[in-house]
């Protein structure tokens, strides 16, 4: 087994039963999520030194095992583990990311019998700016997927578009679905405001079930529908909602300036996302 190394700097690991320093974390080379992808995550971001939504976050996890048939631990072992690392981390405001993989197994796609790796990692969180620039993508969601709305560890879509994204002097990118309707970025929905009214894809469009989308949906007027993809660049105003990005205006799609940002309605999606997160971090 190789030790864990990179950017995380300060922070702690739990790697099944056994807290850690980043630098000795250790998994199989073997371990299927390394080999093929095969595992589920959740990221949560660390509010005064409390998971935020945790229950939210362990039932979305809890949905996508069940996605890709992959056994969890049980409830009780994660949220442990979450207290031990968080605990041993002595982070106030910090990145925790969940991870489950269907553990070692032989090379090839078939699944082993040695049961689940489990990790806990906490690190710093690097702050995003005010505002955000997005750039669309050529390649689209497949709503039709097998892991569509699945948070998974296959991520290699993803980073080959942020990468595109960055190539073009964007932090973001977005995708549309095979039928040519507004998607998801890569670890972010989207909300536009048109004509006074806040909307966003629905999870049929194949985005991903965002647990900061629905707390913004459950507290303002959101609606949700298909939107043709051209329908950014020609918003009113609009935003990114994920779990490290909060509630975040979208400055500018493919270089060209997006109206206000935030304009009136993304200045009280993100009032009543900061005044959820100071009154409940577990709502």
């Amino acid at each position: 087994m190789r030790p864990l190394h990179g950017s995380l700097g300060e922070g702690r690991v739990w790697v099944d039963g056994e807290v850690v320093a980043p630098g000795a974390a250790m998994v199989s080379a073997f371990d299927h999520g390394l080999t093929v992808g095969d595992g589920v995550f959740e990221t949560l971001r660390l509010y005064r030194g409390v998971p935020f939504a945790l229950h939210r976050h362990l039932d979305r996890l809890a949905r996508s095992a069940e996605g890709l048939g992959l056994g969890l631990p049980d409830r009780r072992v994660l949220q442990g583990a979450v207290a031990q690392v968080v605990t041993a981390a002595g982070l106030v405001d910090a990145r925790l990311r969940l991870t489950v993989t269907a553990g070692p197994a032989p090379l090839g796609s078939g699944r082993g019998a040695a049961g689940p790796t489990v990790i806990v990692a906490v690190a710093p969180l690097d702050p995003f700016g005010p505002t955000a620039s997005v750039a669309v993508v050529p390649w689209p969601r497949n709503e039709r997927s097998a892991v569509a709305g699945l948070k998974t560890t296959s991520y290699a879509e993803n980073v080959v578009a942020l990468a595109h994204a960055i190539e073009r002097g964007a932090s973001e990118a977005i995708f549309a679905n095979t039928r040519g309707e507004l998607c998801e970025g890569t670890g972010s929905n989207v909300v536009l405001g048109i004509g006074g009214r806040l909307m966003t894809p629905p999870l049929s469009s194949g985005c991903l079930a965002g647990v900061t989308r629905a707390l913004v949906l459950e507290r303002c007027d959101v609606v949700e529908v298909d939107i043709p993809l051209a329908a950014l660049a020609e918003a009113d105003e609009a935003f990114l909602t994920s779990t490290t990005r909060e509630v975040q205006p979208i400055a500018a799609v493919d270089g060209c300036p997006l109206g206000a940002a935030p304009g009136p309605l993304t200045t009280r999606a993100m009032a009543a996302f900061a005044a959820l997160v100071a009154s409940d971090l577990d709502p």
